[in-house]
């Protein structure tokens, strides 16, 4: 296998915590033992929910971190001018996100943040990889999206490097769902900007990597010239090393209590006001058995607002490093997925099958997630946007009592093809087949 040197661009990158520095952490740590010499390019001071040191000690030594400086504002100033922006109301489609006229300083903000507030690393970016792939004779260069703004980087990269292969990781689908959901601007102007940016960058792309099935036909489908392989399928997954499988019958309780898990943000993509009426139409008598707890950042007061009107039902833990929040998992009856996305997977889903705990999840019903849900026999789920489908799951729940770990039978051939190591494994063969085409391409030439 031929040595290849690929320069790997993601904004956030640990020490910075959360889920969306795992999938570029996790090829980091196995992508050097399979010929590739790894160059990392990341912000320095990434906006991020928290940091978690322990993930960086996994890092091989060989691999070089480059840390540029971004202008980007902390993480609290800037939910609060997304909360500005947006009033703090979620909003779930395009007619919605466009209604309205905003002030002056708002069409300022939104202008001038686009695709998204992250866009201010651009300059230094664009700067840090031409010079990174001159003197480290770059032969490939990865870049993972959200945020959106470093795709802008391809088409300046492409200009200069016009034989360079370039590989665009979508962790989440954008045009579709995303915008829509959880964009930091929703106007009619970011919807051109975002539409136009993802085709100027697809165009100067080698290759595309999604990471559902669902979002990788849905953005194939944008541009049907393109040929059927541009377009390749590597998902998230689970890090085994770090999860030991937890056995449901070894989880019951001096109270009584069923613990109910929720790991990551909350946010408009898994905004809780219909679980939370359901929750609380439930007779008072199963409504006391169970305990949930929510572990990461909230980022709107209104939905921390509406969990709390759970009452003694509820508790919010805030966010913790990763090690704390897994062993909260595996110490829980049930984990609780929450999403309305169509099309993208939360990251956190693929933690819960490893740790083979039974998910409550609350999903969009023609989503990727509940065709998930089902196909790996992960547990149980709800239409996210339908109270009465809800409280039946949780009603089932309190029933199940004893009878859960005989209930809940997982697929684990099928959730083993999940494991982060084999996946990077997949994602680094990807990468040097990529290489070999444009040899074999130049040679012919």
């Amino acid at each position: 296998m031929e040595l290849m040197n690929v320069l790997l661009v993601t904004y956030s990158f640990p020490p910075a915590g959360g889920v969306g520095v795992l999938r570029a952490a996790t090829l980091a740590r196995y992508f050097p033992a399979e010929g590739i010499r790894l160059d990392v390019l990341t912000a320095r001071n990434a906006s991020a929910v928290g940091s978690d040191p322990a993930l960086l000690d996994e890092i091989p030594s060989e691999v070089n971190i480059h840390r540029t400086i971004t202008l980007d504002l902390p993480f609290g100033i800037k939910k609060w001018i997304k909360k500005f922006i947006t009033r703090g109301k979620p909003r779930k489609d395009s007619a919605a996100s466009i209604a309205g006229k905003p002030g002056f300083l708002k069409r300022a903000l939104q202008d001038f943040l686009l695709p998204d507030p992250q866009v201010t690393w651009l300059p230094l970016l664009t700067y840090a990889a031409r010079r990174i792939v001159r003197k480290r004779k770059i032969d490939l260069v990865l870049i993972t999206a959200p945020p959106f703004s470093t795709m802008l980087v391809v088409k300046r990269l492409r200009k200069e490097f016009p034989q360079l292969p370039i590989v665009i990781d979508f962790r989440d689908e954008w045009l579709s769902t995303t915008i829509d959901l959880v964009s930091f601007s929703r106007s009619e102007r970011a919807r051109k900007f975002a539409i136009q940016a993802e085709a100027e960058a697809v165009r100067s792309a080698t290759a595309i990597v999604a990471v559902t099935e669902a979002a990788r036909r849905e953005i194939r489908s944008r541009y049907p010239l393109d040929p059927e392989g541009k377009y390749q399928l590597i998902p998230n997954g689970f890090d085994a090393t770090r999860l030991p499988r937890a056995n449901p019958d070894t989880q019951s309780r001096l109270d009584g209590k069923i613990v109910v898990t929720y790991i990551g943000t909350i946010y408009d993509s898994t905004e809780p006001t219909t679980l939370v009426q359901a929750l609380q139409s439930l007779p008072c008598e199963i409504k006391s058995r169970f305990k949930l707890r929510f572990i990461g950042h909230i980022e709107e007061p209104s939905y921390r607002e509406a969990l709390l009107q759970l009452g003694d039902m509820v508790e919010l833990k805030g966010y913790v490093p990763q090690h704390a929040a897994l062993a909260a998992m595996i110490e829980s009856d049930y984990v609780l997925l929450i999403t309305h996305d169509r099309l993208n997977v939360s990251a956190k889903f693929y933690d819960y099958i490893g740790a083979g705990k039974p998910i409550l999840a609350c999903v969009h019903p023609e989503g990727d997630a509940r065709r998930m849900v089902e196909e790996l026999r992960a547990g149980w789920w709800a239409d996210s946007g339908d109270k009465q489908s809800i409280r039946r799951l949780f009603i089932d729940a309190a029933a199940r009592g004893d009878s859960l770990a005989t209930e809940f039978q997982p697929d684990l051939e099928k959730i083993a093809q999940y494991e982060r190591k084999p996946l990077a494994l997949r994602y680094a063969a990807l990468l040097h087949s990529i290489i070999e085409s444009r040899i074999a391409g130049s040679s012919q030439s």
